[in-house]
């Protein structure tokens, strides 16, 4: 018997895309005001719309398309995956390749932006890596790593040597005969602040 989580939840494609397409129009009018201000022509503060208001017409509808088409075809499916992204891509590129006005561009671009949307949201959609367990302590997650890392104390002698804080177990024994045999100096034992006992 399927559980609630299992069940898909429709949604609503069209608010969706409506606020997508307002949203990336605000964006391309940002960057059709950039663009206008940086011709070399003189031209009016109209110029956004006038002169560069093609790239406000393009950001909006790819914003649009991309959204309603991603949920449309979730919905159509009732599943919730990255084929979705890579269908909305697909249509959101293809809007941007018919400014070139090529069914070359119109295909080339929908499936590179398919390719990279999809894989995008197949990888986990973040650029910050995988999502850590908010359940689990930072400092006991570091701990297991570090204990799941870690090598035995004499595989890590024999690669570096004792000393320098990485000391094996009869250290100071062996200490103390190398120290009488170079310098014929007696070392006593000293007592072990770790076991509270003389070496």
């Amino acid at each position: 018997m399927a559980t609630q989580e299992d069940v898909y939840q429709p949604k609503d494609a069209i608010t969706a895309g409506i606020k997508s397409t307002l949203i990336t129009g605000g964006a391309g009018a940002l960057v059709s005001s950039v663009q206008n201000t940086l011709t070399k022509q003189n031209v009016t503060a109209w110029g956004i719309f006038t002169r560069t208001g093609g790239t406000i017409a393009v950001f909006a509808a790819m914003g649009g398309t991309y959204e309603f088409t991603k949920l449309a075809s979730a919905n159509l499916r009732e599943k919730d995956d990255s084929w979705n992204t890579a269908i909305g891509g697909f249509l959101a590129g293809s809007v941007l390749g018919m400014r070139f006005r090529t069914m070359p561009a119109v295909l080339g671009y929908g499936a590179g932006l398919a390719v990279l949307l999809g894989t995008f949201d197949y990888t986990g959609g973040v650029l910050t890596g995988y999502e850590k367990d908010p359940n689990v302590d930072e400092y006991d997650r570091k701990e297991q790593l570090r204990k799941n890392k870690r090598r035995p104390i004499q595989e890590t002698i024999q690669e570096l040597g004792e000393g320098r804080g990485i000391y094996g177990p009869g250290y100071e024994e062996r200490r103390r005969e190398r120290i009488k045999q170079s310098y014929n100096i007696e070392v006593p034992a000293k007592e072990s602040w770790l076991t509270g006992r003389r070496d």
